[in-house]
This record gives structure tokens, sequence and C-alpha cells, in this order.
């Protein structure tokens, strides 16, 4: 069986007040989905902001990676697959509140 899709993405970032914010959006054509991440810059540390955009996007990639899995999950259990016992750790909105 051949199969071949494209999947559209789109990446916002933000930055205000040694904040930057990523929103990724991923369009399957048949589901949407959109990860959000967020990093700070610590007040005695040097503002680079290109720092600030690798680990927003990447904690928005991870966000969107976790919502990506729940998906294709419950899409295998719909189709009678067994239930997967793998755990998820659910999402907590906008920080990471293990970089804190």
């Amino acid at each position: 069986m051949s199969h071949t899709a494209e999947w559209k993405v789109r990446l916002y970032l933000f930055e205000e007040d040694q904040t930057t914010k990523a929103r990724l959006e991923l369009d399957t054509g048949t589901k949407k989905l959109t990860g959000h991440g967020t990093a700070r810059c610590a007040p005695q540390d040097t503002d680079v902001p290109e720092i600030g955009d690798e680990l927003a996007v990447a904690r928005a990639m991870d966000h969107l990676a976790e919502q990506l899995k729940r998906t294709a999950y419950g899409d295998m259990q719909a189709v009678g697959a067994p239930a997967l016992q793998e755990s998820l750790k659910p999402y907590t909105g906008w920080l990471d509140m293990e970089a804190s």
C-alpha cells in the first residue's frame, strides 16, 4: 500500500519583556493541532533572542508531539488495537515547569 501526504506547519514566535512564546500549528488535512512553548531569560543572563527562540520552539514541538501521540494512540484503539501502557505526561500550559 502506497501513501503520500502533505502536512502543513506554521510557526509563530512572539517576544516581549525577555519572554519568548512559540505557537506551532499542524494541519494534517483531517486534524489540526497546536503546540505552545515559552522561554524566559533570567534577569542575570545575557539576553540572546536566538536562544529564547530555540527553547520556545523546542518546547512547542514537544507539546505538539505529545498531542500527536495521543491522537495516534486514540486512532489505534478506534481500529481495535489494545491500549498502550505508555504514560504521556499531561501538558500544564505555557511554562515548562522543569526548566523553571
